[in-house]
């Protein structure tokens, strides 16, 4: 095995920092803390659910995940927050429709009790969304500084011992990296100078990395992946991850697709279309928006197909993907994908999916994991970008020159073998040795 530091202790209050305070975000402080109160299981999140198997079949140890890496206990967890609606965390939660009354009511005092602070906002990148707890600032430098200060005095104030930063806002237009993303120096000269191909979310990656918080991007949107703010993660010793939470249609995508090409059946066409009404949906129905959304989803099938490998199963498929607002549905989203397979000697199959889905249930989970995880990658000596984490993006984070692996499965080993590898564990590769130690 390879040699690793030590993991430092996960002792003391863990601060988790959230960009957005809209139903992705309220619904993970909620379930946190019904989970904390014994009034809800934290159904979804492998560092609460999970086993992991060790050693040999025939040893059968699987203990929790939990149990074998020195994970932050729910506990310990408090949280902090930005968003441009000032409303604190109850009026938040049931203006997103997304749990029941009965489950806030419950936790009102709790939920009452997290506020956000003013954000770092602007229209220009959201065009759909508006609100007045909107930081004031002369350059974006200035702004930057700002979410610095927050930064410390929650820090200081909530008496953490460590931080993570999740953002959950929502998706910002599309930009493709320019000279400004180029390096550390030209990223804080555009900051001075209020550059437009900085958004704010950048500017929230680079105040987390600057204070030695990892980072995770939820959102779809140019964030942290970047030259500029990698490098300047892995020199300061910083994990990040990212991008676009992994929960709906495309979650199915790379749990199906996986499948089809395991049996090596081809695919002539994949078209998804979804509804959904909650804020991110009505952000999503600005074509620049959607934009960046599009270019999230669209990229997962052919990495995972591999056409170039393929090119007479993949090579001519049709991929289309569209996202309807449609305000009645609130946060429950529905996802429907047609798909056209091929079988032997070429003879046409059809599958159809109706994925009737709660947008924020299935990213709340990927929420607490990635706290945690990030906080133990930190106290691990990991730094830079945490490809491991791939499992719970649509667009995974990885290191220049690689391709990103988007096979669930695929991932799902990886980050599984990297905790066994933390832990000073084998990794597990499934060549039946076990069957040889018979013979």
């Amino acid at each position: 095995m390879t040699d690793h530091s030590e993991i430092a202790s996960a002792e003391g209050r863990l601060g988790v920092l959230l960009p957005g305070f809209g139903a992705v975000a309220t619904t993970f402080v909620a379930g946190v803390e019904a989970a904390r109160r014994g009034l809800a299981q934290p159904i979804g999140s492998l560092t609460q659910m999970n086993t992991i198997r060790l050693g040999k079949r025939t040893e059968e140890r699987t203990p929790l995940i939990r149990e074998l890496i020195p994970l932050a206990e729910l506990d310990q967890l408090v949280f902090g927050a930005w968003d441009p609606i000032p409303d604190d965390g109850y009026e938040s939660a049931v203006a997103a429709g997304a749990l029941q009354r009965s489950h806030l009511d419950a936790m009102e005092d709790f939920l009452r009790s997290v506020k956000p602070m003013p954000a770092v906002f602007h229209k220009d990148y959201v065009r759909r969304l508006d609100g007045p707890n909107v930081k004031e600032g002369k350059s974006k430098m200035d702004l930057a500084e700002a979410l610095r200060e927050d930064i410390r005095r929650f820090r200081e104030e909530e008496g953490c011992r460590r931080l993570v930063m999740i953002w959950c806002g929502s998706t910002e237009i599309f930009l493709r990296p320019g000279p400004a993303h180029e390096t550390l120096e030209a990223f804080e000269e555009g900051l001075r100078k209020s550059d437009p191909s900085i958004s704010p979310s950048m500017i929230y990656a680079y105040a987390a990395v600057m204070e030695g918080v990892p980072y995770a991007n939820g959102a779809p949107n140019l964030s942290a992946d970047f030259p500029a703010l990698e490098e300047a993660a892995q020199e300061k010793g910083v994990p990040i991850a990212g991008k676009d939470f992994k929960t709906g249609q495309t979650l199915m995508k790379t749990i199906l697709a996986p499948g089809l090409k395991a049996r090596m059946l081809g695919i002539e066409g994949w078209f998804s279309t979804n509804i959904l009404g909650n804020r991110d949906g009505a952000v999503l129905d600005d074509p620049d928006s959607f934009k960046t959304k599009e270019e999230s989803k669209l990229g997962v099938l052919e990495h995972i197909l591999q056409p170039d490998m393929y090119p007479e199963l993949y090579g001519d498929l049709y991929h289309k993907v569209r996202i309807n607002y449609y305000p009645p549905r609130g946060d429950n989203k529905e996802g429907w994908d047609n798909i056209d397979i091929v079988g032997w000697m070429g003879y046409p199959m059809q599958i159809k999916v109706d994925f009737l889905c709660r947008d924020s249930i299935l990213a709340a989970p990927i929420v607490l994991d990635l706290a945690l995880f990030l906080d133990l990658a930190s106290r691990s000596g990991l730094k830079g970008i945490q490809e491991w984490l791939s499992f719970y993006f649509k667009s995974p984070h990885v290191a220049p020159g690689l391709y990103p692996e988007h096979d669930l499965f695929i991932q799902h080993k990886k980050l599984k073998n990297t905790l066994r590898w933390l832990a000073g564990e084998e990794p597990i590769t499934h060549l039946g040795v076990e069957y040889y130690d018979y013979q």
